[in-house]
Parts: structure tokens; sequence; C-alpha cells
């Protein structure tokens, strides 16, 4: 008898932290999305790194400084094939979290995030016997 109810309390137990796993997800889901959306709404494109812009087809581009012959000579000839290459990372990198890129960051760590904790929830241990 004293089995019974403890196993019927682990599985009460258990289903009450799935509940609460998929409200989490479903929450992180909610607020990063929503949050994503304000950042892409109101981010303007940092242009404080543009040398210039180029007119192709009546349309404006900007020119940023890696896009200079001069400067990728520079970089190589100063540390070599890697350091452009790290230069570019770096780039890539630092836009991530900058303008309009920082709302797509936002969205897939947010996806990120709630996706595992579904996952979680939705794998949880249902039988948990204690062993003691």
């Amino acid at each position: 008898m004293m089995q019974e109810t403890c196993s019927h309390n682990a599985k009460a137990s258990n289903e009450h932290i799935r509940k609460r796993l998929y409200l989490m997800a479903a929450l992180v889901l909610l607020i990063g999305l929503g949050s994503a959306a304000l950042v892409y709404l109101t981010a303007v494109n940092d242009t404080a790194s543009v040398l210039g812009y180029d007119v192709v087809n009546g349309e404006l581009h900007p020119i940023s400084p890696d896009d200079s012959k001069t400067y990728r000579h520079d970089m190589e000839v100063y540390g070599g094939k890697a350091n452009v290459l790290m230069d570019k990372f770096l780039r890539w990198f630092d836009g991530l979290w900058h303008g309009k890129s920082l709302a797509f960051t936002i969205a897939a760590i947010t996806i990120g995030i709630s996706s595992g904790l579904f996952l979680a929830a939705r794998y949880w241990p249902f039988d948990l016997e204690s062993s003691g």
C-alpha cells in the first residue's frame, strides 16, 4: 500500500514538472519572439564603419573597410591568410549583435532554448521509482 502511494506521488510530481516545462517553453518562445520582433522593428543598421557608398542599378550599397583591396592586402601582409579569415569571422560575429541582425540572433537563440525545454518536457521520465 505504501509503495503504491509513493508511486502515485512520483507520477503526479513528474506530470507537474512536465507541465511546468511546457509552460516555460511557451513563455520563452512568446517573450523571445516578441522581443525579436520589437528589436527588428526599432533597429537601424549601423553605418559607422562604412567608407562610402556604391551605386549599382540606382541602389546604394555601403562599402565597408574589408571591401577595400588595400585593407585586405595590409591584413594579409601583417598576419597572413589566417588574419584575413579571422578578421572576416570577427566582423561577421560582431554583426550578429547589432541592428536588424540582432533580431534574428535573438529569434534563433529563443527557438533553440524553447525547443530544448519542449524536448525535455516531452521526454521527461514518467516512471521514476525510488531506489531507496
